[in-house]
């Protein structure tokens, strides 16, 4: 049976309220409930869940700047300190239109909008904590996939995808598919897969020059879709890296067909490129109830999806991403774990 990694530590990240499209939203969509649903799911259908083991900062090497990762563990005491609210969010962002590029502030207020790129991703005192310990339980399911299991997921939030080198956003603040990619690539060469509703631009920017990880991603068009400046077809990578990020996007209300379409020629892609390990951002947010999504993909779609990416019969970490329809959220889980499983054998 594929082990789910769990941890609790994710209740921590727990914000009131958010900023999105100029609106207060209250509850916020990512919040702890995502977690707890699936996971019991999971329980009832009969996997088998396990705790993470802690990692040091070294799993974040080559994923984030350590700069940046120092700024997120102390960020919100820092912003207490100096007045901001209780809920932590960016009002000011930096362009890059400015000469030079701008330059970090040293008001703690203003510092926020040096790494975070929207006002959907807000901090509360365990939000930090949260993310790290979603990084472990990614590494963890590397470490297990590196010691001969076949397949292991890792039950994560917050989501990771969007957070890059150095910025953060789409409430995302550490990047552990990356980090699970980068613990892998050390014994061979990776492919990643995207199949959340929202291209992973984080991941896509992690990897851009790496000629020895592929990432593959399938989301909503960007004009049509959050993060709206990435994810188009003529994304590439760059140096040693050109060829190997290949972006799949799909027009509002895509269902199974083009969906399952574009999950095929991603496990072609995968497949020619032939890696060592495959590491899966499983985005359930691709299911047509999602509040969030604007794809129109059914349970059979998922479970479908799922089976194809198990057919790669690759050592492979699944990490989990978005996803956002409560009272299905469970289920989509494992109707695509299930599928997932049953044809690994």
């Amino acid at each position: 049976m594929l082990p789910v990694l769990v941890d609790d530590t994710h209740r921590g990240h727990d914000p009131a309220y958010e900023l999105n499209a100029g609106r207060t939203v209250a509850p916020v969509p990512e919040r702890p409930a995502r977690v707890e649903v699936i996971h019991a799911a999971l329980v009832a259908a009969g996997f088998a869940t396990q705790l993470s083991r802690r990692h040091d900062d070294e799993v974040l090497d080559g994923v984030h700047d350590p700069e940046m990762v120092a700024y997120l563990r102390g960020a919100y005491t820092a912003w207490r300190e100096a007045g901001g609210p209780e809920v932590m969010i960016a009002d000011t962002f930096r362009s890059p239109a400015w000469a030079g590029g701008g330059r970090r502030p040293r008001s703690p207020l203003g510092a926020l909008g040096w790494y975070c790129t929207d006002t959907a991703t807000p901090l509360v005192a365990g939000s930090y904590a949260a993310a790290r310990a979603a990084v472990d339980l990614a590494c963890t399911a590397a470490d297990l996939v590196l010691a001969g299991a076949s397949a292991a997921y890792a039950l994560t939030r917050p989501p990771g995808h969007h957070a890059g080198p150095s910025y953060f956003g789409g409430f995302c603040l550490l990047n552990h598919a990356a980090a699970a990619a980068q613990r892998l690539r050390g014994s061979g060469t990776v492919a990643i897969i995207d199949v959340d509703v929202h291209h992973g631009n984080g991941t896509q920017d992690v990897f851009w020059t790496a000629g020895d990880v592929l990432y593959l991603s399938m989301h909503t068009d960007p004009d049509h879709q959050y993060p709206f400046f990435s994810g188009a077809t003529d994304e590439l990578g760059a140096g040693p890296g050109q060829g190997t990020t290949r972006n799949l996007p799909l027009a509002p209300g895509t269902g199974d067909a083009g969906f399952l379409r574009a999950v095929e020629v991603a496990c072609e892609l995968v497949t020619a490129f032939d890696p060592a390990s495959v590491v899966v951002s499983l985005g359930l947010d691709v299911a047509a109830e999602d509040p969030l999504g604007q794809l129109e993909v059914t349970d059979d779609g998922l479970a479908r999806a799922g089976a194809l990416l198990g057919r790669l019969q690759r050592p492979t970490v699944l990490v989990q991403e978005g996803g956002y329809a409560l009272p299905e959220l469970g289920q989509l889980a494992v109707t695509t774990l299930s599928a997932f499983t049953r044809v690994r054998g």
